[in-house]
C-alpha cells in the first residue's frame, strides 16, 4: 500500500465538510425571522434590512483582510477566532435581546462566516487531495445548500415547540425558560451558540495540515488589489457578483415577509417552507446546471437562467397566492447556476492575478447587505412589491453578462471536445 500524500486527512475532510453546513445554518436564517423582527421590535421595511446590511457588509470589509490573516497564521488559529465571533455574536443576541444587539450580532456573525469562508477553501484542497477538490467543493456546495433547506424549518419547528400551549420538557424546556416568550425566534441563536461552541471544541481538537496557498488561492497586496481595481474586466465582474448576490439575498431575505403582506401567508409555517424551498430548488437547480454546462457554452446558460429568474420573478410578484408560492422558489432554481457561471467567466477572463482578483471578487458579496437595504427603503415608500422590482435590475445586468463576457478560456462543452 502506498503511503498517503502529506497534508491528506479525511478527517480534516469531513470537518470542513461539517464547517460548510455551520456556515449555511448561520447565513441562511435572516429571511425567514424578518416577519417576526418587524412585528416584535416594531420595524419599518429598512430597518429590518439593516439586518442582513450588517451581515454581508462584513464579506465586503472582511474578505481581503481575512486572506492576509490566512497567510500569516495559518488556518486553524484563524477558524478558532471565527467560531468564538460567532459564539459571542450569538450569546449577545441571546442574552440581551434587542434591534441594536441584533444589528450588532448579525455583525460579528457576518465577520466570522466572511473568515471561515476564506480560510476553508485551501484546506480542503489539501486535506481532501488535489485531485478530489472539484468533486469536494460540490459535495460542500451540495451540504451547504441541503443546510440551507434544514435551517427555515428548524426556525419553524422552534417557534412551534416554544409556544406556551405546547408541552415541553427536557431541552425544550431549558429552551423555553432563557428564551422570551413574545420572541421565539431569539431561540435559535441559543441553538447557534451551541453549535459554535461545539465546533470550537471540534476544531481545537484536530491537527490541521499544512497548506501551501496556490497562485489562486492568495490574496495578494492591498496595493495588487488596488491596481487591479483600475481593470475594466474587474470591475465590470465585481458589479456582476455584486449584482448576483444581491438578487439571491434580495429575494430570500424578503420572500416570508411579502407572502404575509399580499397573501396572508404564515410566516411561521407556509413562509418558512417557501424560504426553505428557494433554498433547496437552487441546490437542486445547481446540479441540474453542472449537466447543462456540459453541453451549452456557459453564456447562453446564463442568458437562460436569467430570463427564467426574471419571468418568475414577474409571476411571483404579479401572480395570486398559488402562483407565487411556487414562484418565489422557482426563482432560486433559475438562479442556482448563476454563481459558478459568473466566477468561472470572471476568473476565465483575467490571465494573472487570480488570487487577488479571487478576493476582490469575495468583497463583492456585500450586494448581500445593500441590494435588501434598498429594497426596503423602496418598500418603506411605494411598498414591498415596488421594492421587489429593483431585482429586474440586478437580473437584468446577469443576463448581459451573456452578452458581453470574453473569456479567454470558454467552457469545455461534449461537442466543443468532438471538434476539437
Amino acid at each position: 500500500m502506498s503511503p498517503r500524500p502529506q497534508g491528506r486527512s479525511r478527517q480534516v475532510a469531513v470537518l470542513v465538510f461539517l464547517i460548510f453546513i455551520a456556515i449555511s445554518l448561520l447565513t441562511n436564517i435572516l429571511g425567514p425571522i424578518i416577519p417576526d423582527v418587524i412585528q416584535g421590535f416594531s420595524l419599518s421595511l429598512s430597518a429590518a434590512a439593516l439586518l442582513p446590511f450588517s451581515f454581508f457588509i462584513a464579506y465586503g470589509v472582511m474578505s481581503i483582510p481575512a486572506g492576509l490573516l490566512v497567510e500569516r497564521h495559518g488556518e486553524k488559529p484563524v477558524i478558532l477566532g471565527a467560531f468564538a465571533l460567532s459564539l459571542a455574536g450569538s450569546l449577545l443576541v441571546a442574552c440581551v435581546p434587542g434591534y441594536s444587539s441584533a444589528l450588532v450580532s448579525v455583525f460579528l456573525i457576518g465577520v466570522a462566516m466572511a473568515v471561515l469562508q476564506v480560510a476553508i477553501n485551501p484546506l480542503l484542497r489539501v486535506a481532501g487531495g488535489e485531485e478530489h477538490f472539484a468533486f469536494n467543493c460540490a459535495l460542500a456546495q451540495l451540504l451547504f445548500g441541503g443546510a440551507s433547506f434544514v435551517s427555515p424549518q428548524v426556525y419553524a419547528y422552534l417557534v412551534a415547540a416554544l409556544d406556551p400551549r405546547a408541552v415541553k420538557a427536557g431541552a425544550l424546556a431549558l429552551l423555553a425558560a432563557v428564551t422570551p416568550a413574545r420572541w421565539p425566534w431569539i431561540s435559535l441563536y441559543w441553538l447557534f451558540a451551541v453549535l459554535s461552541v461545539t465546533m470550537l471544541i471540534l476544531v481545537a481538537l484536530f491537527r490541521f495540515p499544512a497548506v501551501q496557498r496556490t497562485g489562486e488561492e492568495t490574496v495578494g497586496s492591498w496595493r495588487l488589489s488596488a491596481r487591479l481595481f483600475g481593470n475594466r474586466v474587474v470591475l465590470l465582474y465585481f458589479v456582476s457578483v455584486f449584482a448576483y448576490v444581491g438578487s439571491e439575498q434580495g429575494t430570500a431575505n424578503w420572500i416570508s415577509e411579502f407572502l404575509s403582506v399580499y397573501h396572508r401567508v404564515d410566516p411561521h409555517t407556509k413562509g418558512a417552507m417557501e424560504v426553505a424551498w428557494f433554498w433547496g430548488l437552487l441546490t437542486i437547480g445547481c446540479a441540474l446546471g453542472l449537466a447543462l454546462l456540459k453541453l451549452l457554452d456557459s453564456r447562453k446558460v446564463l442568458i437562460g437562467a436569467s430570463l427564467g429568474a426574471m419571468a418568475a420573478l414577474t409571476a411571483a410578484l404579479f401572480g395570486n397566492t398559488a402562483v407565487a408560492l411556487i414562484a418565489f422558489p422557482a426563482i432560486g432554481f433559475f438562479a442556482s447556476v448563476m454563481w459558478p457561471v459568473i466566477m468561472s467567466l470572471a476568473l476565465n477572463s483575467l490571465p494573472h492575478s487570480h488570487g487577488a482578483f479571487a478576493g476582490i471578487l469575495c468583497t463583492a458579496i456585500v450586494g448581500g447587505a445593500i441590494v435588501p437595504l434598498w429594497i426596503g427603503q423602496i418598500g418603506d415608500h411605494f411598498g414591498l412589491r415596488a421594492g421587489l422590482l429593483l431585482l429586474y435590475l440586478t437580473f437584468g445586468w446577469i443576463l448581459g453578462i451573456g452578452f458581453w463576457a470574453r473569456p479567454l478560456v470558454r467552457n469545455q462543452t461534449i461537442g466543443h471536445r468532438r471538434d476539437s
